[in-house]
């Protein structure tokens, strides 16, 4: 018996803040790639940036804030039940199940960096890494080391109208 797996997307990060861009790029992975739903997996922190100056709760509360009433995209904190903060951890935690499908959504800016990753060649081919463009990051991020080195199947730009926000700018306003 051949049982189809469920698609799912996970955008993970810090969400310092969560903004309009995630949610935009969530809801466009939802429609392209038909997924059941985006899990929004928040770190405590991100290992290539300064620690957050805003709560852990208070940053789980703004995502779903954003999200709103949007049942396909939940907001789900891992670390403690899996007792790490590496992707990898989380990929295989989450594909114990064997019954997903992961589609691992990420900006431009990250893919540019993703070679740098904890085992970050394995997460690729456990997953479908899912790239959205970001202004100015277009030309580094196919320039990277992780898009030359990852499989093409298993390597996707996805076409959207980008919003240009991101967290680093709000942290500055």
């Amino acid at each position: 018996m051949n049982l189809k797996k469920i698609k799912i997307g996970i955008l993970g990060g810090s969400f310092d803040p969560a903004h309009n861009g995630h949610l935009k790029i969530s809801k466009e992975a939802i429609k392209q790639l038909k997924l059941k739903k985006v899990i929004w997996a928040i770190t405590k922190k991100n290992p290539f940036k300064k620690k957050s100056k805003t709560s852990l709760s208070q940053r789980i509360n703004y995502c779903k804030r954003i999200i709103g009433k949007t049942n396909s995209i939940s907001v789900k904190f891992y670390e403690d039940k899996i007792k790490s903060h590496k992707t990898i951890t989380l990929i295989n935690h989450v594909l114990k199940n064997n019954k997903y499908e992961i589609y691992f959504l990420m900006g431009a800016d990250n893919l540019i960096n993703f070679h740098k990753w904890h085992k970050w060649k394995i997460i690729s081919e456990k997953c479908k890494i899912i790239v959205f463009d970001r202004t100015g990051y277009k030309k580094k991020s196919l320039n990277s080391v992780a898009f030359k080195r990852i499989a093409r199947e298993n390597l996707t730009f996805i076409k959207f109208d980008k919003v240009n926000i991101s967290s680093s700018k709000l942290r500055n306003i």
